[in-house]
Parts: structure tokens; sequence; C-alpha cells
């Protein structure tokens, strides 16, 4: 039994995160913010937390914590020219500053398990290119880079990846799904003519969490249907 920490656990893959290890028998802290919590689990403890919010702080926790998984995110889709300064520092806030204060905060009981996995999210758009991704993009491109830095850093007593996924159907997507011709016009835009699931992120995440991925740190993950390496 491991104790695993998910941030935006509420909601999308974090959720469904928090049901792939409650099944595998782990111990689950989740925070939520603005999405409530419905399931209630007695291996599930679950807290509310503002990411953005000066002085935020995880409380309640074990002495030691196995893994830690920082899911909030936005997809602001705009053209460069339209969005402001202050909109790419609110991305940033959100997106990396959170996932570093968290992280510092827990390092030390982190660093008192045996094998501590650190799971992050990017996306896609950072290595492929879209158009309208730039904000996006600022702020996945500074998690990757934090992802290899941290790596380093912290080997061997933590291990830390990330997983750039495509479009993955959550409500953070949901204006980009939002019709049937949508979907099917994403859907088809991947080589496996699909969609993303929370369940796909939330199994490769649980992998990385685990023993089976002991040898694994530094890594972008690419989770997105074939997208990013086969072109049809």
């Amino acid at each position: 039994m491991k104790n695993i920490i998910v941030i935006g656990a509420a909601s999308g893959i974090g959720k469904a995160l928090c049901e792939t290890l409650l099944n595998d028998g782990h111990q689950v802290w989740g925070s939520f913010n603005e999405s409530s919590p419905t399931k209630e689990h007695p291996n599930l403890h679950f807290q509310k937390l503002n990411v953005l919010e000066e002085g935020m702080e995880l409380k309640e926790l074990p002495d030691t914590i196995d893994g830690f998984v920082y899911c909030p995110g936005a997809i602001k889709l705009k053209p460069f020219s339209k969005i402001k300064a202050t909109a790419f520092i609110e991305d940033f806030n959100l997106q990396v500053l959170g996932a570093i204060k968290l992280i510092q905060q827990i390092l030390p009981a982190l660093k008192a398990s045996s094998n501590a996995s650190i799971v992050l999210f990017s996306t896609i758009a950072v290595q492929k290119g879209f158009n309208f991704h730039s904000q996006v993009s600022v702020s996945k491109g500074a998690i990757e880079g934090l992802t290899k830095a941290l790596a380093a850093e912290l080997a061997p007593s933590i291990r830390i990846n990330a997983i750039a996924p495509s479009l993955t159907d959550t409500p953070l997507a949901s204006k980009l799904l939002s019709s049937d011709e949508k979907r099917k016009a994403n859907a088809d835009r991947h080589p496996l003519r699909r969609i993303g699931k929370p369940e796909d992120a939330a199994n490769l995440a649980s992998f990385l969490l685990s023993e089976k991925s002991s040898w694994m740190t530094g890594q972008i993950l690419h989770l997105d249907g074939g997208l990013s390496t086969i072109k049809m």
C-alpha cells in the first residue's frame, strides 16, 4: 500500500486516477477546488485546496509520501496577438507554480519513501505545435523542463516523469467536444481514430507511480493516439 497525493482529484483525469489507485489498494489524499468530490472510500481523504491562493498548504498528510500527481490545468485557445501578458502569468501560476510550491512543501515526506514518484502533465502541443496553443504551450513547456531538471536533481531517491496527452474527454475539454461533429472531427485527427479517455491517462499515471516503472525518470511520455509520431 502506497500513500499518494492527487491534486485535482475530483474530476477528469484526477478522478479516474483516484479510482484506479483505490482499486489497487492504495491510500489517496486528494484535493479539490471548484468540483466537489462525489467519491467516498475509507482510503480516500479529500481536502479543499486552491493552488492559486497565497500560502496554500496541504494538511494532515502522512509522514511518508510515495507518490504525487499534479492534475490542474487549463485549455485556453486564442490567437497569440489577442492574449494579454497577464493571461500567460495566470496560466503559469496554475499549471507550473502550483506544482512547484506543493512539491517543495512535501519534499521531505517524498524523500522518506523508498521509491517515491512524481507525475506531472504536459500536452502534445509543446512538441507538435498547433495554432492558437501558445498560452498552454508556454506553461506546459515549463513543466517539461521542470520534469527533466528535477529528475536529475532528485535522483536516485525520487523519480519524476510527465505525461503529454492529446485531447482527452474531460470537463476541461468540454467546449472542444460540445457536439457530435466536433467529437468526430477530433477523433479522426488521431491515427487510432478516437479521443483520449481519462482512464487512458490514469492507467499511465498509475504505472509511473508503481515499481513497474522503477527504472524510468525524466521522461515525457506521449499519450496521443499516435498523433505526435504517425502521419496518416
